[in-house]
């Protein structure tokens, strides 16, 4: 009598049950559909989309989705500046406004604002008490954000928020910003550029009798002492500074930097402007196709081989030929693991064709090592012809005279051949990196270690944009 999958019990069902489900076997992907959704950064537009549909709640999310992809405005700046009195985070919120070509939003601009009843209220009540209350400076502040300018190109918030409260309530309304920095300096030095700071009445420009003088005698005769410029002041606003600041910060774990502004202050504008042009790193699925190019003796091979040994990349060495390269990437460990190849492509055509043939790695970065260090490596390699065993007459060099004596040296290692080698891979490495317009440039004249920490940083974090 036939057996039916009832009559072996609960755990033949289940087996059964098993073998008939699909998603329980392992699937293959076409390489092709990983790279289109890293490509086109497939994962971090749904995540931004489900975001602003739940914070929000649009009653029809069809035409709501279709507008937001049509705005196309996910990546526009959205960065916070906050700072003590006299950190100079005015002036590098004004200069990062003018390079990133964004909208710069502070409590001054927001209630000076024409044609608005709500910025009129705020006039008015600043007028009699110095202050604008924390409700009715987050409408303003939403009512500006809807405006067209800042919804295509982005803002910056100039001191705020101020509190934990307005913080939180900025969070509820689902305005989130991307970068928040936060500029830092000791109390005496703050008091002292307080004392000295001027401002322009026409332009907005702050300047300083001290530190940043204008040049034209037209702007120093129409430059102010701003109000409540002396030092019982200044420090009163200190006090209450660090008081809010510290609970301001818990609310930005994950997107601030602090950024010390006790330093030339465009100095401070290239650290801020560095972090602002930054990717925070994605949650997207992401398969690493990492390339390492690099002369002879640049430490290639033992960073590959560092890489597959942490993170199980698949170390593809550079004596594969095409065809059987092509073979190896088509493997499912490869797809679904991703790889580290080494030493390959060695000019623009093998780059050309594996291109064509679809292998884009998405992570490419060149070792440069001097010709003296590279000489020094591998130069002063030898074997033992006895036991095999490896030597460097500098860095490990053999126990005994005796080994010493029998050491052979591998043709391939003279100074000659190393630097025919050389001299081939500079000559192509030009074309390779123009070709490879995302690569990562590294010394590679360092510790092993610390290389492979440059590297891993440059294989989880997202590619900085490069800067105009």
């Amino acid at each position: 009598m036939t057996r039916g999958p009832s009559d072996s019990g609960p755990q033949g069902a289940a087996a059964l049950r098993g073998s008939m489900d699909a998603t329980t076997a392992p699937h293959r992907i076409p390489p092709q559909m990983p790279q289109y959704g890293e490509a086109n950064h497939i994962f971090e537009l749904m995540q931004n989309m489900l975001e602003q549909l739940l914070i929000h709640q649009p009653k029809d999310p069809i035409p709501f989705m279709i507008d937001h992809l049509q705005r196309d405005n996910d990546y526009v700046p959205k960065i916070v500046i906050l700072g003590p009195p006299a950190s100079g985070k005015t002036t590098i919120a004004m200069w990062l406004a003018k390079h990133l070509s964004t909208n710069l939003l502070s409590v001054e601009s927001l209630i000076a604002k024409e044609y608005s009843p709500l910025a009129a209220d705020a006039r008015m009540h600043y007028q009699k008490f110095k202050m604008v209350p924390d409700m009715l400076l987050i409408r303003l502040m939403q009512e500006r954000l809807k405006e067209e300018d800042c919804v295509r190109r982005g803002w910056i918030l100039d001191g705020i928020p101020e509190t934990r409260e307005q913080a939180l309530t900025i969070q509820t309304l689902g305005i989130s910003p991307r970068h928040v920095i936060v500029l830092s300096a000791p109390d005496t030095v703050l008091i002292e550029r307080n004392l000295g700071k001027r401002i322009d009445p026409q332009t907005g420009e702050i300047y300083h009798t001290t530190f940043d003088w204008p040049p034209e005698s037209e702007i120093q005769n129409r430059l102010m002492v701003p109000a409540g410029i002396f030092e019982g002041e200044t420090a009163r606003k200190l006090l209450e500074y660090h008081r809010n600041i510290v609970r301001i910060l818990p609310s930005y774990p994950k997107i601030l930097k602090v950024i010390s502004a006790d330093q030339p202050c465009v100095d401070v504008f290239y650290q801020a402007l560095t972090y602002v042009q930054t990717s925070h790193r994605s949650n997207a699925p992401f398969t690493p196709r990492v390339l390492l190019c690099g002369p002879v003796g640049s430490g290639k091979s033992l960073q590959a081989a560092l890489l597959a040994q942490k993170y199980g990349l698949i170390n593809v060495p550079d004596n594969i030929i095409m065809k059987v390269l092509k073979q190896r990437l088509d493997q499912q460990d490869c797809v679904e693991r991703g790889w580290v190849l080494h030493g390959f492509p060695r000019d623009l055509d093998q780059a050309h064709l594996m291109d064509n043939l679809g292998y884009k790695p998405n992570r490419v970065f060149f070792l440069n090592v001097p010709f003296d260090s590279v000489i020094e490596r591998l130069s002063l390699r030898r074997t033992d012809p006895i036991t095999g065993e490896r030597y460097h007459l500098m860095y490990k060099p053999p126990p005994t005279i005796e080994v010493q004596a029998r050491l052979l040296q591998n043709p391939k290692d003279s100074e000659e051949q190393i630097k025919l080698k050389m001299d081939l891979f500079y000559r192509n490495s030009a074309e390779l990196e123009q070709f490879y317009g995302d690569a990562i440039t590294l010394n590679g004249d360092q510790d092993p270690y610390t290389v492979f920490e440059y590297i891993e940083s440059g294989i989880i974090n997202r590619l900085p944009k490069k800067v105009p």
